[in-house]
């Protein structure tokens, strides 16, 4: 095979036919999970950029490039100092082997505009002569002028200028532009290069010496051997074929052996190109998008689309003369005995269709399309029965594609930056208007997650592997919320996610705090098992350390969180006598030697005996003898035991993680939080549980915020106990208000979205997993930006995500980034036994450890 470069310069590309090309990457618009009003103006978009070619004749080319699990490796640890962090590479090392031997690629999308050359179609016809002579003859390449290579490049520029911004465009390098090649040539095979690789490679690219360009040799790019219908090689290393013709061997007819050969230094491979040969007259936009729907294919699918795109005068004088063609046929099957075809009716009304939508603007334009899909296999007949599956799956929403024998060749040569189209491809062109091509989705990419961090799991939109990497602790850096949130009925993986999340931010050198609610304590036996020393456990129910406030925080801070965990703890209103008495109390005592909150007590017993009688001294009576009952309660020793040392905010509360149990402090039921009166009425037990686990919210606050420079995350599960109530909720308003400024975030576990308080908004990842209940599910969509009325995302959410009873499919979500990407993952633990010891909380699982995903 002979290269098709002669030159490289930067992003253009001189080619042995006489063009020159200017190639871009394209940053892919986002697809997939869209509210339709944002799909619309993504239409919109497109089609303005295609309106914006007319005269030029531009090559999209949609390529899956491979993944290496090692590039997963590398993303997982950028930004960190993983050789400090052994916990941490022992999690990526673990993360390789669960990838290696994994198909895996990423869809990038480049554009190739060839350029007017100076001369017209004679120069080109000369220079490529040469090229032909040249490479026969093995003499150097055409030579390039100084002022030829500046002229291309103004050209680009205004090629640019002219697609008004309507995608992202960069120029490519000439290593990426070489990688286009390579990948062609290496599909399927293990020595595939990695498009990481050229994006940080310098070499191919040519220089301007002496007033001409001087270029490497890209001979070697074209030691290749191409075979159309070539057969496996035998073990003893001789084709089957060569050795016999095909009707007296035991082999298969060529007719049969659609696929093409491809031999190299790097092995054999084996590609099956096929072309888009109908397509349907009428198709819904939400299911136009076909070409993105590739993505979801349990193999990669490259595609090339090869335009030319003709201005709606040009386009409407085709029509008029097929709409003049047909009234000539209708005429003559009038005077046959079985009348006209059904079909001609049919297509005389397509044809005026298209008329008016033309007449209507005069800036439309036709698109006239030659699409090539492609797949490969490391062996024929991985290839064959990919490409037979690709066009069972296309032929379901009846587009029609063809393999064709004997132009495998050109169909493959169509894929390289640079080649000119076979003539007889043009058979194959496809007649679309300017917002019908724009649906079929060629420039959109469903992607969900950021671009290095931990591995939270894959993406389920994508048909092979591809893993979703969350971080939130760059979240801050880059001016944006850290915070999370995960929505989801009991069972559909909520705890899991936490714990994934959380033991990933710890072991990337950040600090958690968590408040465990659970009876079982099962983020301290996680933590324990997870972390090892580096964790601590606080049980709040033993009164080990004291989280008095005014011991605590000290000062105006002190003072704050004392009233309010009073007038909480009391059930009376800031506003009232009762809240006024307590107030005048607390400034008192804090403002005095040794505050504590034993002292209120004592300032409220002072104020009844000198005020007896009066108004303010039945108010501090009465909240003095409340205050002696709860002050005995063993369960409020660590508000107002006094021997008891105080937790201190300084550092990291003494551990990487921090678990606060709260075993054996109940809470009023959620309905009391409704009605004033009934929770009143509850029993002091939950009272005090309340009141204490606020408190206890407030130290983890506090301790989140005291390093900036290291990244906290407060994780609160089942948070409806906090935002229930008007000082839980100012609480976690004020983590997600100022948790960035403070390097520091909060996880979020609720059933329904409503638990989060009213400022859910500010959560930057958000996740929705499992929800039966169809109100829910509703706000939940919702809380993700999608159609709440969409009765597929509905059903998706109440029955489509880890369905219950069905194994291997837990810990299946909804995921919404910061960067506004919404996509279906599957929760996915590592296999490192420390953590997935005691991860689970499904009851009898815990002891497994093969399993990947989780339920809580």
């Amino acid at each position: 095979m002979r290269t098709p470069f002669r030159h490289i310069a930067g992003h253009l590309l001189w080619s042995t036919s006489g063009r020159v090309w200017a190639v871009w990457r394209v940053a892919a618009l986002p697809g997939g999970y869209l509210p339709a009003r944002v799909h619309q103006d993504l239409l919109g978009r497109i089609t303005s950029l295609v309106r914006s070619m007319p005269g030029i004749e531009p090559r999209l080319f949609v390529l899956a490039a491979r993944t290496d699990p090692g590039e997963i490796a590398e993303r997982m640890v950028a930004d960190v100092d993983w050789q400090r962090l052994p916990a941490w590479a022992e999690t990526c090392a673990a993360t390789v082997d669960l990838l290696t031997g994994q198909e895996m690629h990423e869809r990038t999308l480049w554009l190739a505009v060839p350029l007017a050359v100076k001369g017209g179609s004679a120069s080109a016809s000369l220079t490529a002569l040469y090229a032909e002579l040249s490479a026969a003859l093995d003499l150097p390449p055409v030579p390039v002028a100084e002022a030829e290579v500046k002229a291309a490049a103004s050209e680009t520029e205004r090629i640019q200028t002219s697609l008004g911004g309507g995608l992202g465009l960069r120029p490519a390098s000439a290593a990426e532009i070489v990688w286009m090649l390579q990948h062609a040539l290496c599909r399927g095979l293990a020595e595939e290069p990695l498009l990481s690789d050229a994006e940080q490679s310098r070499l191919y690219g040519s220089s301007v010496r002496e007033g001409r360009l001087q270029s490497p040799s890209y001979a070697d790019l074209g030691m290749v051997r191409l075979a159309e219908g070539g057969q496996e090689t035998r073990a003893d290393g001789k084709d089957a074929k060569a050795r016999s013709p095909w009707w007296r061997a035991a082999a298969s007819s060529p007719l049969g052996r659609r696929w093409l050969q491809v031999e190299s230094e790097a092995g054999t491979g084996y590609q099956a190109h096929l072309v888009l040969a109908e397509i349907p007259p009428a198709v819904s936009v939400r299911s136009a998008d076909v070409l993105a729907q590739l993505e979801a294919l349990p193999f990669p699918v490259d595609v090339t689309v090869d335009l030319r795109v003709v201005t709606a005068k040009k386009a409407r004088a085709q029509v008029q003369r097929k709409k003049r063609e047909l009234l000539d046929q209708a005429d003559q099957y009038g005077a046959q005995p079985t009348g006209m075809p059904h079909s001609l009716p049919d297509a005389a009304g397509d044809l005026a269709e298209q008329d008016a939508r033309m007449a209507r603007t005069s800036v439309e334009v036709e698109i006239q399309s030659v699409t090539v899909l492609s797949v490969w296999g490391p062996d024929a007949g991985t290839c064959d029965a990919r490409a037979r599956e690709l066009s069972a799956a296309l032929s379901g929403g009846d587009y029609r594609v063809e393999r064709p024998y004997g132009m495998q060749e050109e169909l493959f040569a169509l894929g390289l930056p640079g080649t000119v189209r076979a003539p007889k491809l043009g058979q194959f062109t496809q007649h679309q208007l300017s917002e019908d091509w724009a649906a079929c989705g060629a420039l959109t990419l469903s992607r969900v997650g950021d671009p290095a961090g931990m591995m939270v799991g894959y993406d389920l939109d994508c048909g092979t592997i591809r893993p979703v990497l969350l971080n939130p602790a760059d979240a801050p850096q880059v001016n944006a919320s850290a915070s999370s949130a995960v929505i989801g009925d009991l069972g559909a993986g909520k705890s899991v996610l936490e714990k994934l999340v959380t033991e990933a931010v710890v072991d990337r050198g950040g600090r958690a705090i968590v408040i465990d609610r659970t009876p079982m304590r099962e983020w301290a036996g996680f933590a324990r098992t997870a972390m090892g020393d580096r964790c601590q456990i606080i049980d709040a129910a033993k009164a080990r350390i004291s989280i008095d406030p005014l011991r605590v925080f000290g000062g105006p801070v002190g003072a704050h969180y004392a009233l309010s965990y009073l007038t909480l703890q009391l059930g009376v209103g800031a506003m009232t006598a009762a809240g006024a008495v307590l107030h005048h109390a607390v400034e008192e005592v804090s403002g005095g030697p040794e505050p504590s909150m034993g002292k209120v007590l004592d300032v409220l017993a002072a104020l009844a005996a000198s005020g007896a009688g009066s108004t303010r001294g039945d108010a501090a009576a009465t909240m003095a003898d409340l205050l002696r009952i709860v002050r005995t309660n063993p369960l409020a020793a660590m508000v107002f035991d006094p021997s008891l040392p105080p937790v201190t905010l300084d550092g990291d509360l003494g551990a990487d993680m921090v678990v606060v149990t709260t075993t054996g402090l109940t809470l009023p039921p959620r309905e009391a939080f409704a009605d004033v009166e009934v929770l009143r009425q509850q029993p002091l037990e939950a009272l005090i549980g309340r009141a204490v686990l606020y408190l206890i919210a407030a130290v983890a606050r506090q301790a989140a915020f005291t390093d900036p420079s290291r990244f906290c995350l407060v994780s609160l599960d089942e948070v409806y106990w906090l935002t229930s109530s008007a000082e839980g909720s100012a609480l976690v308003h004020e983590i997600l208000h100022d948790g960035r400024k403070h390097g520091a975030g909060v996880f979020l576990g609720a059933h329904d979205k409503d638990e989060l308080g009213k400022d859910a908004g500010l959560i930057a990842y958000r996740f929705l997993a499992r929800t039966a209940d169809r109100a829910r599910a509703v706000k939940g969509l919702q809380f993700l930006g999608l159609d709440g009325e969409d009765e597929d995302l509905i059903r998706m959410v109440t029955t489509g995500l880890s369905p219950v009873g069905q194994a291997g499919r837990e810990g299946e979500m909804l995921l919404r980034d910061p960067r506004m990407q919404v996509g279906r993952i599957k929760v996915v633990v590592p296999p490192v036994p420390r953590i997935k010891k005691s991860i689970f909380t499904t009851p009898g699982r815990a002891a497994q450890p093969a399993a990947t995903g989780g339920t809580s």
